[in-house]
């Protein structure tokens, strides 16, 4: 249950601030070093070449082993599969993604890519699954 909650949450949250950014007039918002800025992605993440819905089955194959494993971290489980099921329906829909958060001046990779909430949870969901996994093993 709390995976569901987690994934229904995450993607609400994803979908939410999609559709702010998204919004004309919108521009660029600043705060501190991170930034705002809608760009449209129709590649795959980090800019690999690979057109947008070309990564649909990937995607789901992913995410039915993330539901798979998520008895040993539910809620990390949960953002996965939210933000990772936020992107694929993204994805499905306009064969891109909206992305939105840059780092500026950040530390290596952070400041050079553009990201979405979505992307955040994936990431922070998966490290808690590889440390629950290591904790576990």
């Amino acid at each position: 249950m709390k995976t569901v909650l987690t994934a229904a949450a995450t993607a609400a949250a994803c979908a939410m601030v999609r559709h702010q950014v998204e919004k004309p007039g919108f521009g660029e918002r600043r705060w501190g070093r991170v930034c705002l800025r809608p760009m449209w992605n129709q590649r795959g993440a980090f800019g690999l070449p690979v057109a947008g819905r070309t990564l649909a089955v990937p995607s789901l194959l992913a995410l039915g082993l993330v539901w798979c494993c998520r008895h040993n971290a539910p809620v990390s489980a949960g953002l996965v599969l939210g933000g990772g099921g936020s992107n694929l329906i993204e994805r499905l829909r306009r064969g891109m993604v909206c992305d939105y958060l840059r780092v500026q001046k950040g530390p290596g990779p952070l400041g050079r890519y553009v990201y979405n909430l979505a992307d955040l949870a994936i990431f922070t969901g998966a490290l808690g699954l590889v440390l629950s996994s290591r904790r576990d093993g």
